[in-house]
């Protein structure tokens, strides 16, 4: 889920710090490069012996730009990534296909809720699930957290089911994005959403 503090259901520091990569004061960089490369060498990799992939991205700077940003961290740990720009007609055949060996996407989301993420990006046979991962037994806990009313209840359960995918690398995140609304001081009228970068543009009462 969207970190906050803008997103309304990401996990508070004090979570988000027992996941693997964080550290109770955040990420600590170095270490958990040092990790990496320790984790390289075990799988028979090192200076002299660098693994060379492919990192594919569609052709536009929104999704070239954090493949660039992607190569270049892995850089760190001995990984050699080389950019493979997908013009945008071959690009989700592409995906659909599964043929890359690391695919950087970008993943809109039109609502900050639970249900639009878990359910369209982690659902067992949802066409938007693009790395396949399937967890039936958490697919349950996606339709428990769908039906509680009680706000602080659901939160912490979503809380759960985000640290489990985050865990098990259902699909990495490697960044967020933020936007912004900005308008003329001659409108007037216009109510922003908070989460939702979609609803209320219809404007008929600005």
């Amino acid at each position: 889920m969207l970190p906050p503090p803008a997103g309304v259901w990401g996990m508070p520091p004090d979570v988000l710090a027992t996941i693997p990569g964080y550290g109770p004061y955040g990420p600590d960089v170095a270490e958990n490069r040092a990790q990496a490369r320790a984790i390289m060498e075990k799988l028979g990799y090192g200076p002299d012996k660098r693994l060379a992939i492919e990192v594919a991205a569609r052709n536009i700077a929104g999704y070239r730009d954090p493949a660039i940003i992607l190569i270049d961290q892995l850089k760190q740990i001995g990984i050699d990534g080389e950019l493979d720009p997908i013009e945008i007609a071959n690009w989700f055949p592409k995906l659909a296909r599964k043929d890359y060996q690391i695919g950087l996407n970008n993943t809109g989301s039109g609502v900050d809720d639970p249900d639009q993420q878990f359910f369209e990006n982690y659902g067992c046979g949802s066409e938007h699930n693009h790395t396949g991962y399937c967890n039936a037994e958490l697919e349950k806990r996606f339709v428990e957290q769908s039906e509680i009313t009680a706000r602080d209840k659901r939160r912490h359960l979503v809380w759960d089911i985000d640290k489990q995918l985050q865990e098990d690398g259902a699909r990495p995140i490697i960044s967020h994005n933020h936007g912004a609304t900005c308008m003329q001081p001659q409108a007037k009228g216009l109510t922003v959403m908070v989460n939702s970068q979609y609803n209320g543009w219809r404007v008929e009462d600005v």
